[in-house]
């Protein structure tokens, strides 16, 4: 069963709107089993939609139409679909009596422009709303079916798992669930994530190929996150497709080791938080190139309190030397770095130091290009910095610097 979206609004086009939908409609129709090879853009056209609603019933045996179905003249996906089915719209006067019940239920006088809401394809089934005033549709076009939802998150939701995904896997007439985890990697680039994983990926190519099930392999850039390496699988049922994932994982992990640092939606930070729990341990930042960054990506993580003691963010030279204990000499330097990350873990009673001072421009310090950061860590007694040569915009070196610095911490505590 192959079902494709299409996401319904010129505001979607403008970028005035993030198109969120479509995502979640993936999630979905993955987890039902459900292939799903395209997902379209296309404004409040009427040609342009009838145009995208017939090449995906071409492609696909179903569409599910997102948007569109409110009150206004520019909803027209009803319009739409009916041109495309070769029917009439109908008003449908249960709908039309429950939009106008809602109105009066809340004291408001309706416009007339909202019977448009209760105008139905001829033959369609509607999914009765519970959380506006739209209804949804079903309708089918010989063996192949279109759904109409609205945009609005929280109805569109309701409807596609009350009505539509069943729908579908009934006629799917078999239960299949897709499968995918992320593996978060950092410190390794695409081309060379790539290149370490070929031979895992043309096994699996060849697994395939000899009928065998096998889980696939892509790659995902993710900026100032890392590289992103997620394993789908489909398989029956829900069992086969996590054995599946978790041997590909081990395999994978294999390959690239200490570059995954997270899975799925886990984090640098609530990673490094992890270990130090493991290892009882707290943790206390000194920043000054990164003015705050590292704290709030920690402080983001729940339950942090239990393993971070905060952050001294000290920005000018003076500021080094009077909270941290830092002597003289250059402010962008190893042994700054080294005094930085012991200063924080003394001054917030923290078992591991760890510190960041740097250039992020936009010009030269201390006698140092732009890009140029130590990371200073401060662990059971001893002191470590590390040279990182980082390029890009401001924002885009400390960002980079921040999880940098985090990564170095993780790999400290895990002992590589």
């Amino acid at each position: 069963m192959r079902c494709e979206v299409l996401a319904i609004g010129t505001e979607l086009l403008l970028g005035q709107v993030v198109d969120t939908n479509s995502a979640w409609l993936g999630e979905q129709l993955a987890g039902a089993g459900i292939d799903c090879h395209f997902q379209v853009k296309v404004g409040d056209n009427q040609p342009r939609i009838v145009a995208a609603i017939r090449q995906a019933l071409a492609r696909a045996d179903a569409v599910i139409c997102c948007g569109g179905l409110g009150p206004t003249q520019d909803d027209i996906t009803r319009e739409a679909i009916a041109e495309v089915l070769g029917v009439d719209l109908d008003l449908d006067e249960e709908v039309a009596a429950r939009i106008e019940e809602m109105f009066r239920a809340r004291g408001r006088t309706m416009a007339l422009n909202n019977m448009r809401q209760a105008e139905v394809p001829r033959g369609a089934q509607v999914i009765p709303q519970r959380r506006g005033t739209a209804p949804g549709l079903i309708c089918r076009l010989g063996d192949r079916s279109i759904y109409a939802v609205p945009g609005v998150p929280h109805e569109m939701r309701d409807m596609v798992e009350r009505a539509v995904i069943p729908d579908l896997m009934a006629r799917a007439g078999q239960s299949a669930t897709i499968l995918s985890r992320t593996l978060r990697t950092w410190g390794l680039a695409e081309s060379t994530l790539a290149e370490r994983l070929a031979p895992r990926i043309a096994a699996l190519d060849s697994a395939v190929s000899g009928g065998a099930a096998a889980p696939t392999i892509a790659f995902l850039a993710s900026g100032i996150e890392g590289i992103k390496v997620r394993l789908t699988a489909k398989a029956a049922t829900q069992a086969e497709a996590e054995a599946l994932i978790a041997a590909e994982e081990a395999a994978v992990r294999q390959v690239l080791g200490p570059a995954v640092f997270a899975v799925d939606g886990e984090t640098m930070e609530s990673t490094v938080g992890g270990l130090l729990v493991a290892a009882g341990k707290t943790l206390g930042v000194a920043e000054s190139l990164t003015g705050g960054l590292v704290g709030s990506r920690l402080t983001a993580v729940a339950g942090a309190s239990a393993w971070f003691r905060g952050s001294v963010v000290a920005y000018a030279t003076e500021a080094k030397r009077a909270l941290l204990g830092v002597g003289d000499g250059p402010a962008v330097s190893e042994s700054t770095a080294r005094e930085m990350a012991a200063g924080a873990a003394t001054a917030l009673d923290a078992d591991v130091g760890l510190s960041f001072t740097g250039v992020a421009g936009p010009t030269d310090a201390d006698g140092q290009p732009v890009g140029t950061v130590w990371v200073g860590v401060a662990y059971d007694g001893a002191t470590d910095a590390r040279l990182l040569r980082l390029s890009g915009g401001r924002e885009q070196i400390r960002q980079i610097a921040a999880i940098s610095g985090l990564d170095l911490l993780r790999r400290r505590l895990l002992g590589l």
